[in-house]
């Protein structure tokens, strides 16, 4: 009992708090829209690409905002940031059930944009950056291996919720999951310290301290940033469409949302292999084998078309090499840049990849109207096949 109470007394309980809080913000934010805006817009009288794109709308905030508000975690801590961002979440969420002009419809996507940059994952990595420094890899891993709930969580409850409550009802409630929890303990259970700044490494002759990582630019930075921006792209387009997709492939509804929450199961098994191996697997060569493995997912749905065998198999693979993917996209940068402007170095990635993912919706949606299943999914192939290149390309100095 001590040793659990000094724990959770010390910097330790940022892992456990964010860990609980990425799991209702993923589900809220991200994996809602897809269930929640064929409601909202059969009532309004409004196409579902109207409504996808104030989710567009949310993702371009959320980019254009990231590189500022976590540089400010950098400085003031996840407490100072990450809680407001979930208040701004809540009234987001409680003005899109009476939004009803277009003009408030988008603006309430705005605050939920706000909040998606300071309570989703490239928040809480610069949270967990800043409070244990260039060792934070693990406590990264673990979080996002919980995250991983987020999908299998999210999705049933928004489906059950929206069957009690309907569409309204279930925007109400995910105000008040984010106003009353995921705030509450942003703001008062999240560590304030953060670690001390690693020394600087000197020379061989022990002469002018130099830098140990590299510098966040150039080359390096560029490969890097495509290559989790394409893998965005297509994680963004497939959240947002894939349940459709399987449902005009001829999979009946309660199958498609079961096949969909094999996802996320998927993510954690693979996360926790790379808790396990942390210690003796190079980041880059995690990221390289994650997308190679998302590369065959995308393969087996072009060539073999959608089953309900296919369909689940690609869920599980695709849920397993994203779960790797989203770790990278927090430990590769320090492993490469270091801890030092982490934050700042984290938003500056995801500003491509947020506006990517805010074009993918929309572009995967229009590609369903006008293409066969297959070449869908073979737009997802050649996207993450050049991911993969990129990530190839890149040679640590």
């Amino acid at each position: 009992m001590t040793a659990l109470a000094s724990y959770l007394c010390g910097p330790g309980r940022a892992v456990p708090v964010l860990s609980l809080t990425q799991i209702l913000a993923w589900g809220g934010l991200i994996y809602s829209p897809v269930l929640i805006l064929p409601h909202l817009g059969a009532e309004r009288g409004w196409s579902l690409a109207f409504c996808m794109a104030g989710f567009s709308l949310a993702l371009v905030t959320s980019g254009l905002v990231a590189p500022r508000l976590c540089g400010l975690i950098d400085k003031r801590g996840g407490h100072a940031v990450m809680a407001p961002g979930a208040l701004i979440g809540a009234a987001g969420f409680a003005a899109l059930s009476v939004a009803a002009h277009p003009v408030a419809y988008f603006a309430c996507w705005l605050l939920v944009g706000v909040a998606m940059s300071t309570t989703l994952y490239d928040a809480a990595f610069t949270s967990l950056g800043r409070i244990f420094g260039a060792s934070a890899r693990r406590q990264i891993i673990f979080v996002t291996f919980a995250g991983g709930f987020a999908s299998t969580v999210g999705w049933p409850a928004v489906h059950l919720l929206i069957e009690w409550l309907g569409w309204r009802g279930t925007y109400l409630v995910l105000a008040a999951v984010f106003a009353f929890v995921i705030a509450p303990l942003h703001a008062f259970a999240l560590p304030r310290g953060a670690a001390p700044a690693a020394p600087p490494v000197k020379s061989a002759d022990g002469a002018r301290p130099g830098p140990s990582k590299v510098s966040p630019a150039g080359t390096i930075f560029m490969l890097m940033a495509a290559g989790f921006a394409l893998h965005a792209f297509v994680l963004s387009g497939m959240v947002a469409n894939l349940l459709v997709m399987l449902e005009h492939g001829g999979i009946d509804t309660t199958t498609v949302v079961i096949i969909g929450a094999l996802f996320g199961p998927s993510q954690v098994v693979a996360r926790l292999g790379d808790f396990i191996f942390a210690n003796r697997t190079d980041p880059l060569w995690v990221a390289r084998f994650a997308i190679a493995l998302m590369v065959v997912a995308f393969l087996l749905m072009t060539a073999a078309g959608i089953s309900v065998p296919s369909a689940a198999l690609f869920s599980i693979l695709f849920g397993g090499a994203n779960g790797i993917v989203t770790i990278a996209r927090g430990t590769l940068p320090l492993h490469i840049f270091g801890a030092a402007g982490y934050g700042h170095v984290l938003g500056r990635i995801a500003r491509p990849a947020a506006l990517l993912q805010a074009f993918a919706p929309f572009a995967f949606a229009t590609a369903i109207d006008v293409l066969p299943t297959r070449a869908v999914f073979a737009i997802g192939l050649a996207c993450v096949v050049v991911s993969l290149g990129c990530f190839v390309a890149i040679r640590k100095p």
